[in-house]
């Protein structure tokens, strides 16, 4: 359920009523608009009926039920597209973010290399790997902390905000107190306790579909994290796992329009994982800007013939100039600006 108050309710009487929603058992979440105040009320839909009371308020618009199962998630709970932070940067609004970097964090001068080239094409977050977790227990896992440390020190350097993948609940504290944002991978999607642990973090999560997910499946994992306090998710697909063999994943992308219809929430696309091939990374993050993205996350190496992991989906520093020069006209179209 949702109450909805009236325009204009002050402050004390917002409080008044989140106290009547944890007296009837349930768990407020205000959602704070720009002209109105929704209170999200959690918990057993038997007793929902009770919320209709609070209805009788005078600064109390309405109570309507939420009907689908994400309810915070949900466009039901706000009209109004939520817009995420990350450092200075602005995710969901107006600006089209690019978050670029290698797939693994390999050294300093890589790293910090890296960070150079991502601000110097117009890219606005540093993306890259401290924890990898890898389909062979024999392929490179990342650098761990020494990793974040090189991160921030890449950050230092060139003032770019980074994300970086947090892989267990256990390490979710010393991610969080390097990065500027966490993101959930797609094998950790429904990985329920690391959703919990980070929702528990106020910093900003970056959440993958999974590769063999639905939207549906995708927004409830948002819920998991949002069900914690932390409402500032960004969502991503980053292609799905289907019959064909050429491309790494299926690009799915009507699920940035349809997830858009949805959810308030953000939605980015990842075209390197779901192409896996760099000829493709530049067409499809294109329609992605052509189909309403509020971003892309981008895999970028300085010298992708030596990268550690990933290296055939890592655009060159030249392809990526490319690719930053030439979204830069869709964007014109879409009225959106880097």
């Amino acid at each position: 359920m949702i109450v909805v108050l009236k325009v204009g309710a002050t402050e004390a009487q917002q409080k008044h009523v989140i106290a009547k929603v944890k007296e009837l058992g349930f768990k407020p979440h205000p959602i704070v608009g720009a002209e109105r105040t929704v209170i999200a009320c959690i918990g057993d839909d038997r007793d929902k009926a009770q919320l209709q009371t609070l209805g009788s308020l005078s600064y109390v618009d309405s109570v309507m039920p939420i009907l689908k199962p994400y309810k915070l998630a949900s466009k039901e709970t706000t009209k109004e597209r939520t817009v995420v932070k990350v450092g200075n940067v602005a995710i969901g609004g107006s600006q089209f973010v690019v978050m670029a970097g290698p797939c693994s964090v390999e050294s300093r001068a890589q790293i910090i290399k890296s960070a150079e080239i991502v601000k110097a094409a117009g890219a606005q977050i540093l993306r890259g790997g401290a924890f990898k977790p890898r389909s062979s227990p024999y392929s490179f896992q990342g650098l761990e902390e020494e990793g974040l440390r090189l991160l921030a020190a890449a950050r230092e350097r060139t003032g770019l905000p980074f994300v970086t993948e947090v892989v267990t609940p256990s390490d979710v504290a010393m991610v969080a107190d390097y990065a500027d944002m966490l993101q959930i991978g797609a094998r950790n999607m429904q990985n329920f306790a690391l959703l919990k642990e980070v929702g528990r973090v106020r910093k900003p999560i970056l959440l993958k579909r999974g590769m063999s997910s639905t939207l549906k499946e995708l927004l409830m994992s948002a819920e998991y994290v949002m069900s914690q306090g932390n409402y500032d998710v960004v969502l991503c697909e980053r292609g799905i796992r289907t019959f064909e063999e050429y491309t790494r994943n299926t690009c799915d992308i009507s699920a940035i329009p349809a997830l858009k219809e949805l959810s308030h929430l953000p939605v980015i696309l990842d075209p390197s994982h779901a192409t896996g091939l760099r000829s493709l990374v530049i067409p499809v993050a294109k329609a992605g800007v052509a189909v309403g993205a509020h971003g892309l996350i981008v895999e970028m190496h300085p010298k992708p013939e030596e990268a550690v992991s990933d290296g055939a989906q890592s655009l060159t520093p030249p392809q990526f100039d490319k690719m930053m020069s030439e979204i830069k006209k869709y964007l014109v179209i879409e009225g959106k600006h880097l």
